[in-house]
């Protein structure tokens, strides 16, 4: 019996989140900006590489990121439905004021 009363912790080894290197499109919302990345993909049947794009929202806690700013972002649990990324820092600021 006591030693159903003795509950072990295990602690679960997480990996290393996704980063992504983009620039803020949007920061519309309250704590959350939309950041466009973008990556080369190479066509399947004739091996040119072109370049695609895909948008991140993202969860600015600070609202520290303004349009035109390069970020990186690093993804995490969801924060809504489709806010999955968080901020992790500002790397270069627009000229834009």
């Amino acid at each position: 019996m006591a030693d159903a009363a003795q509950k072990t912790t295990t602690t679960v080894a997480r990996g290393k989140p996704d980063m992504r290197v983009g620039t803020v499109v949007s920061d519309k919302g309250d704590k959350t900006i939309t950041v466009r990345y973008e990556f080369m993909v190479k066509h399947p049947k004739y091996g040119k590489y072109y370049r695609r794009s895909s948008k991140l929202r993202t969860h600015d806690e600070k609202n520290e990121a303004k349009i035109g700013d390069t970020v990186e972002v690093a993804s995490c649990r969801p924060y809504s439905k489709t806010k999955t990324w968080r901020l992790t820092r500002v790397i270069t600021q627009s000229d834009s004021a």
